[in-house]
């Protein structure tokens, strides 16, 4: 671990732009990583808090060819997406840039460059399946076949997503382009590849041995299972028409393989920000008294704990992270996140949705954060956090404080009395939090510290439930003095302390009381809270209540994408046994009118109808009951097939049947003639 840090270059998982930001990227990365970089930023450190859209690889390609636009097209509506949902949402990067820009194409060069005239390379001719009709090598995403593990007919060339197995496009059962739809063949192509073989003992020492008491177990034993599991040359090229061009002679038509070239992004964005701002960027990359952090989700954690590192090893000039604190994965409803299904919670149609409440979206995500394991996030948890516990814990210490406060003293902080027991351990527990708070963010326990701070606004309201000043101002006026005194006290130190955690909120306090927020001092006698004879300013709501109906309107968002998704993957049934057309000239389709219905008794999903056939009125026994009532089914046209074999139904006997189908939704309909005034009786030929 880095002792004493002078700087710290704070670092954020390069969002893809391919589309949106959603609520499992705020929960695993940009929300505890602004937690860490404001609250070193209210300790007067040097922070560069650094990110950028990653605007390279398949994923781009992909999104382009979908929406028949061009790669360009796509980075830039995305990037513009992102960049406005983060600042609305309060995510204070120093420098948010972008890997298309020169100077991210220049850095990954001249690093992949100082890499290669040294030797770190090793060149090989691979196979890879290429599509003969694209004239194209086919990146992994590209390739679809049967996973060789589990059977699984849609496995991506790199991955399967039912069992999880990392794969190999070549690998994959009847494999076929997902450009073209035909079948690749295999060619050969010339690639650089990164010996990450050569790097096992430094991984060992560095993290295995160096990293085992400070690093999260989630990320520690996801490091070791892959060096244990012994490592590979990886490319750092590949056959692409979007990216960084290689920079040597005979690489023509290749670019930098994205995981190679976005990490690099990192650095890039930290010289954007050191050119605009005066600073020396390598003070930030390669220099010992920096400390390195990545924010991640567990998706990358090999590329930033082995991968990236082994760069920089290999480059020689530059620092190791000091932490990788990767949470896990938030699921939504039960159900796993998926861009593609749209079963997300987009961050810019929240903030369209529920405007000025970013706070009580940042609360509910780091009070239910994924840092040990997988967790759930749910609509009625969500609106549970904001209404019982922001408004009724929090928010109303502050507008119980600010109105009494207004009501005894025209808002002036009153000059206290003589502190009692009461009121000294009071002020003792108080100036003990941020020492508290503060431990739990440096060893990266954001939850634990969300709920630390919180504890504070119970003191508050413990004290005030205790004290009752709106009882002793009738019988000792004096008294009542100290008690806000001290109430006041606390909600100042409020105002600081939930700043990483709440930031509209904190500037909304700060605003209500008249204070500026405070450096944070672990010495509590160095904050400026509210002095005797301060004036403060008018009582304000910090959090409204969440209402039922916006709650059920996002669920309804929800279910709208999962009938959607039902639609988009319905696959119709395989066509039957062919048949010749004298078995069809057998089949006599007759237009019926429905003219009596009732309910088979004792029988739940049975109907007895009678059906106008045109040639006869006979009875049909359909089950149909569990979808239709007796009452929606009478004078309804239908479709019969009329010299079906009689066939008796707990003793009814049943004449035909009635031709109904499903819609996506699971819903039961009828076969009907699309044209009116067609009569009963009428052949279906």
């Amino acid at each position: 671990m880095t002792q004493n840090p002078k700087r710290y270059t704070i670092t954020a998982a390069l969002p893809y732009t391919n589309g949106p930001i959603h609520i499992g990227h705020l929960a695993g990365v940009y929300v505890p990583s602004d937690i860490y970089a404001r609250y070193l930023r209210l300790q007067g450190k040097d922070v560069a808090f650094i990110c950028g859209s990653d605007e390279h690889g398949v994923a781009i390609s992909m999104k382009a060819r979908k929406e028949g636009i061009t790669p360009q097209e796509v980075i830039d509506k995305y990037d513009g997406i992102i960049r406005t949902s983060f600042q609305d949402f309060g995510i204070s990067f120093d420098n948010y840039s972008r890997t298309s820009a020169q100077i991210h194409h220049d850095t990954a060069s001249e690093f992949f460059r100082k890499l290669y005239d040294a030797g770190k390379f090793i060149e090989e001719t691979t196979e890879q399946l290429y599509d003969e009709e694209a004239h194209q090598f086919l990146a992994d995403r590209f390739v679809i076949g049967t996973c060789p593990k589990c059977g699984n007919e849609e496995a991506y060339g790199d991955q399967c997503e039912k069992c999880g197995s990392t794969l190999n496009a070549p690998d994959l059962i009847n494999p076929k382009s997902t450009i073209t739809g035909s079948k690749p063949v295999l060619k050969s192509t010339k690639h650089w590849f990164l010996p990450l073989n050569e790097y096992d003992t430094f991984l060992r020492e560095w993290i295995l041995e160096g990293h085992k008491n400070d690093w999260k177990p989630n990320v520690y034993g996801q490091v070791k299972s892959w060096v244990d599991g012994g490592l590979e040359p990886r490319a750092v090229t590949r056959d692409l028409d979007w990216g960084i061009d290689v920079p040597v002679e005979g690489a023509e038509g290749k670019k930098l393989y994205v995981w190679f070239d976005a990490p690099i992004g990192y650095i890039s964005s930290t010289k954007e920000w050191a050119q605009r701002v005066g600073k020396n960027w390598e003070d930030y990359w390669k220099k010992e008294d920096t400390k390195l952090v990545h924010f991640i989700g567990k998706d990358n954690i090999v590329f930033h704990c082995v991968i990236f590192p082994a760069m920089l090893k290999a480059e020689g000039t530059y620092i190791l992270p000091d932490n990788v604190p990767a949470n896990e994965f938030l699921n939504l409803e039960g159900n796993k996140l998926s861009t593609s299904k749209n079963w997300a919670v987009w961050l810019h149609e929240y903030l369209q949705d529920f405007p000025d409440k970013q706070d009580a979206l940042r609360y509910a995500l780091t009070a239910n954060a994924p840092e040990t394991k997988d967790n759930d996030f749910t609509w009625k948890d969500f609106q549970a956090r904001n209404n019982n516990e922001l408004a009724a814990i929090f928010g109303n210490f502050i507008n119980r404080v600010v109105v009494l406060t207004h009501k005894y003293y025209n808002g002036i902080v009153p000059t206290p009395n003589e502190f009692l027991e009461v009121d000294e351990q009071t002020l003792a527990e108080l100036k003990a939090y941020p020492a508290v708070i503060s431990s739990s963010i440096e060893r990266y326990r954001f939850r634990e510290a969300l709920g630390e701070m919180m504890n504070v606004a119970r003191l508050g309201n413990k004290y005030l439930a205790d004290e009752e000043p709106w009882k002793m101002i009738k019988t000792d006026e004096q008294r009542v003095k100290t008690q806000m005194y001290v109430a006041l006290q606390i909600a100042s130190a409020l105002a600081t302390l939930c700043e990483p955690f709440l930031p509209f909120t904190s500037a909304k306090l700060c605003k209500i009381l008249n204070i500026q927020s405070n450096s944070w001092d672990l010495e509590f006698e160095h904050w400026n809270v509210t002095k005797a004879g301060h004036q403060i300013g008018e009582a304000e709501i910090l959090f409204a209540q969440i209402e039922d109906a916006d709650i059920q309107k996002q669920l309804d968002k929800l279910e709208a994408s999962k009938q959607a998704n039902k639609i988009a993957n319905m696959k119709a049934e395989p066509q039957k046994e062919t048949i010749t057309f004298e078995d069809f000239a057998k089949v006599d389709l007759r237009i019926g009118t429905i003219i009596e219905a009732e309910k088979m008794p004792k029988a739940n999903k049975l109907l007895v109808l009678k059906v106008d056939t045109g040639i006869d009125v006979r009875t049909i026994v359909s089950g149909i009951a569990e979808h239709f009532t007796p009452e929606e089914v009478v004078g309804k046209q239908v479709t019969v097939l009329v010299n079906l074999a009689p066939r008796a139904l707990r003793g009814v006997e049943s004449e035909g049947m009635l031709l109904l189908t499903n819609t996506p939704e699971g819903k039961l309909v009828f076969v009907n003639p699309a044209s009116e005034g067609v009569s009963n009786g009428a052949m279906i030929s």
